[in-house]
């Protein structure tokens, strides 16, 4: 762990007031009239801070600004086998990507120690306050919830780390703050045994953004869904499956959740905290706290620059769209035709995928070669147009399109209801197959996009397919596809190889359609060491009690 972690980290108390109140502001927490009531100080005292509940909030709502966002220049989806970055360059392309990542050189999730620090700073403090008990218990089962949250990112892509639940200090501790990692294990059972202890303490309805039981739950049955994986569980212990299933009930049973209606508009600022979220990090547009997914959508239209085009959907995703019967497009009867691919597919399809042919803000789209299109397929890698012959429209809202986006107030979504059912089904079907229970999750997802119910009768390893298809479709773009490859060991065959594009000819007056590799698609995953990143090496030559991650020395 680094010294910037376990110094008594004063500058947390002495925060600048005129920026914390915009976090504040921006979260929507408590009235604006309660942010100008708080002792209007330039800088804010430790005595002070802890005094009064409004103080102690601004604390906590930092914390929760720190959750982290879609990074609109590299989005994490581009690491997987869902997407690549439109611009040349980038990290997940050249670095993550061919598997170049050293301790040296590596894509780092590392610093969420600095907000695990804040949040034993909150707990720590407010725990030794005479504020009321009521609200304490509130507020500190929010802050452990944030705590598992920062923590389950490192473990998912590092595995065990150093468990502190103190502040360290260096000035009175010395070498004692620098801690050794605990295994992957007992990280793994410190998660799950803090998000239950804080269920009953978290309030099933809370105001916009904070913790609630639904959010721990569903923190909880992630972990656990992780946990139960063949990642994490070898030998296929058939309870890890069952308690992940069992935690995604209580989530169900809290009858709280509910599919919002519209799959397109979910996303949207219009619609925040809908009956679908369970738990999203909060922006406000035109503050530091903005949303810019505008910026990721299709690069021209009209001729003209509009987005950046980081997030180009692949063939290998757009293939498992269904077609609109419910049919995966792999079988005879479903009525797919590589040379007509975009017809009669399923709706998030065309909710989701800007494709050739295609309107976007009133123009179409146009990806073939030859025609004199700006957005014909970028076969190599340039930074011109899509490097798939797709873009992104998931999640962009058209009045906010554009790389002139100077920021929405779209919340990002961590988990919503969706999500838990397809967890759910999955857990349900491993560990005792396909019941009704699993029928019903899966087919309330495909009845949004007006999709046939599954067939009865499946197999569980044929359940296991469907589900894996839904949960790669409807969570598409979401950051959830490379803790999935992960977690089910499948990132040794999906992250090596090339993943593909399509290219648009004119042949003869008719439009020809050829899969082919995507320019600066192909991409390498030793299994021997990538299903976790490396620790940063600067991390390690400050604390010489953490031992790297295998094969990375």
């Amino acid at each position: 762990m680094s010294k910037k972690y376990s110094r008594m980290n004063k500058q947390f108390l002495n925060i600048s007031f005129s920026a914390i109140i915009l976090v504040v502001a921006s979260l929507s927490f408590t009235s604006c009239k309660k942010f100008l009531d708080v002792v209007p100080k330039n800088q804010v005292s430790d005595a002070t801070l802890w005094a009064t509940q409004d103080n102690a909030d601004l604390f906590l709502n930092n914390i929760y600004a720190s959750v982290p966002t879609l990074d609109v220049g590299d989005p994490w989806e581009n690491f997987s086998d869902n997407a690549l970055n439109g611009q040349a360059g980038r990290v997940s392309t050249n670095v993550y990507g061919p598997g170049l990542y050293t301790p040296a050189n590596t894509p780092s999730r590392w610093g969420h120690f600095t907000n695990i620090r804040k949040c034993n700073l909150f707990i720590e403090r407010v725990t030794a306050s005479d504020l009321p008990e009521s609200w304490k218990k509130v507020r500190l089962a929010e802050a452990r919830f944030l705590r598992a949250y920062f923590y389950s990112l490192l473990w998912t892509y590092y595995g065990g780390v150093p468990i502190i639940t103190d502040v360290l200090n260096i000035s009175e501790q010395g070498d004692a703050v620098f801690r050794a990692r605990n295994t992957s294990e007992e990280t793994a059972n410190f998660l799950i045994s803090e998000c239950a202890a804080i269920e009953a303490d978290l309030p099933v309805n809370a105001q916009s953004g904070r913790a609630t039981r639904g959010a721990a739950l569903a923190l909880q049955g992630s972990i656990e869904l992780f946990n139960a994986s063949p990642l994490k569980n070898p030998s296929n212990d058939l309870a890890r499956w069952q308690q992940a299933a069992a935690t995604y009930q209580k989530v169900i049973d809290l009858n709280k959740y509910s599919l919002f209606p519209d799959y397109t508009t979910l996303f949207y600022e219009d619609n925040n905290n809908n009956e679908e979220v369970i738990f999203s990090r909060q922006h406000m547009g035109g503050t530091s706290l903005a949303n810019y997914i505008g910026q990721i959508g299709p690069r021209f239209v009209n001729g003209s620059l509009t987005g950046w085009g980081h997030v180009d959907p692949t063939q290998d995703l757009v293939d498992e769209y269904a077609m609109a019967n419910g049919r995966p497009i792999t079988d005879p009867a479903s009525g797919y035709n590589p040379q007509n691919p975009y017809v009669n597919r399923e709706k998030r399809f065309y909710e989701s995928i800007i494709y050739d042919g295609s309107v976007w803000l009133g123009a179409t789209m146009i990806m073939k070669q030859g025609v004199g299109s700006l957005n014909a397929t970028d076969l190599n890698n340039s930074s011109i147009s899509t490097r798939t012959g797709y873009y992104v429209i998931k999640g962009v809202n058209p009045k906010y399109a554009g790389a002139q986006d100077n920021g929405n107030s779209a919340n990002w979504i961590i988990f919503r209801y969706a999500e838990v059912l397809l967890s759910y089904a999955e857990a349900k079907n491993e560990a005792s197959g396909p019941d009704q229970s699993v029928y019903d999750a899966i087919n309330a997802i495909r009845d949004r996009s007006d999709l046939q119910d599954l067939p009865l009768g499946l197999s569980q390893a044929e359940m296991r397919t469907a589900i894996a298809r839904e949960r790669r479709v409807e969570l598409a773009f979401e950051e959830k596809r490379l803790p999935d490859l992960l977690r089910l060991k499948l990132a040794e065959t999906k992250l090596n190889g090339t993943v593909h594009a399509i290219k648009i000819d004119i042949v003869g007056g008719n439009t020809v359609y050829t899969v082919v590799p995507a320019g600066g698609g192909t991409k390498v995953f030793d299994p021997a060491k990538n299903y976790v990143l490396p620790i940063p090496q600067s991390a390690i030559d400050r604390n010489k009690n953490l031992v790297q991650n295998p094969n990375y020395e």
